[in-house]
């Protein structure tokens, strides 16, 4: 009953096109973002040990947010643009790079705009190789954009310069300061980027329900039928490679800066790339909230099934849980495939829209 939107009246075209539009939604959105900027802090501050709250926020919160802006910045691409691309970790380790040698050969830029610079130049690269979409799509894109992933890791690996004369190829970054304050603790880390996760996040879902995410969807849908209508397929498909390895870039570069702090270019690997397009597809393509539910459920399913089984009285192995996950995703993949293409997101809907109206069943 708390859900019912009974006499909620919308008198005016901005209230009717409001990105929530449900006054409960609005309350649950706020509820939600300060329970994450000050309630969890809190609670692992008082509720565990200093040990505990590091682990927490090393493994599982600060990874689950920077992979879940990966997963936005291809879902941009793939989910709403309707572009395959297989390269996402190329465009993670060109932020990476690029913010780093930024910040190692100009000490005097702030870390944040060192990050930016990251997703700058993955943009330029995610242009550059957008340039085929124009000509080719479907399995011939995506192996252009393959062509990138193992073009990158050759390039890192092999060219001193990108790791500052490194002869093992591993760089360490330097300690993200914000306002000449180092964050070193994993609480001003997870706020940090829980602070870059939403402004990326509210920009970006306003920018797919503007008129420049609509073109995005009028490619993907049908691109012949949008040339027709108007829409040029030039500058709708190069904006959707750019907004989408700018996010990417910027999450590559918080993947190396905030979470790893020394990495090699193994760190952003095609096995980088299928996870985070494991991500969007069991999430949800076209969806920013099934970014963060793919992410959240890829990230839980190989703990639930480190323990389950260990609660359960069956041991199994390392490698024997390793072989497993793979089985599962893969399960997983060609179940929402086939039972649910739009993923969790399309199931959280389906579950409001059962309480809307609920006990009715119409």
């Amino acid at each position: 009953m708390i859900y019912h939107e009974a006499g909620q009246f919308k008198t005016s075209y901005k209230q009717d096109m409001a990105m929530l539009p449900i006054v409960q939604d609005r309350w649950s959105v706020v509820a939600l973002v300060t329970f994450a900027v000050a309630g969890l802090p809190i609670l692992l501050a008082f509720g565990t040990d200093a040990f505990t709250s590091n682990y927490l926020y090393s493994a599982i919160l600060i990874p689950f947010l920077i992979l879940s802006l990966a997963s936005i910045g291809l879902n941009i691409l793939v989910g709403y643009c309707g572009q395959i691309s297989l390269g996402t970790g190329a465009f993670m380790a060109i932020g990476a790079y690029a913010a780093y040698n930024v910040a190692v050969r100009l000490p005097q830029v702030p870390s944040i705009l060192a990050i930016l610079c990251g997703g700058i130049a993955a943009a330029g690269a995610g242009i550059a190789f957008g340039l085929p979409s124009l000509r080719i799509k479907g399995l011939y894109l995506a192996v252009t954009t393959l062509a990138a992933q193992f073009f990158f890791d050759w390039l890192f690996l092999r060219v001193s310069w990108f790791t500052n004369g490194s002869a093992s190829g591993s760089v360490t970054a330097p300690a993200v300061e914000i306002l000449g304050i180092k964050l070193e603790s994993g609480t001003g880390k997870y706020l940090f980027v829980l602070a870059v996760v939403v402004l990326f996040s509210l920009g970006l879902k306003n920018l797919t329900r503007g008129a420049l995410g609509r073109q995005w969807m009028a490619i993907r849908d049908m691109d012949i039928a949008a040339e027709i209508i108007g829409i040029r397929p030039v500058y709708a498909k190069l904006t959707a490679f750019a907004v989408s390895s700018f996010t990417i870039g910027v999450a590559g570069a918080l993947w190396a800066f905030v979470h790893l702090g020394s990495w090699e270019p193994l760190a952003f690997s095609i096995d980088r790339s299928f996870n985070i397009l494991f991500m969007i597809i069991v999430g949800g393509l076209g969806s920013i909230l099934g970014s963060f539910l793919g992410t959240a459920f890829i990230m839980i399913l190989p703990i639930v099934l480190t323990r389950v089984p260990a609660a359960l009285g069956v041991p199994l192995s390392t490698s024997t849980i390793s072989h497993l996950e793979v089985a599962v995703f893969g399960i997983l993949i060609i179940f929402f495939l086939i039972a649910e293409p739009l993923g969790l997101a399309r199931l959280w809907l389906l579950a409001k829209e059962k309480l809307r109206i609920w006990p009715f069943p119409y």
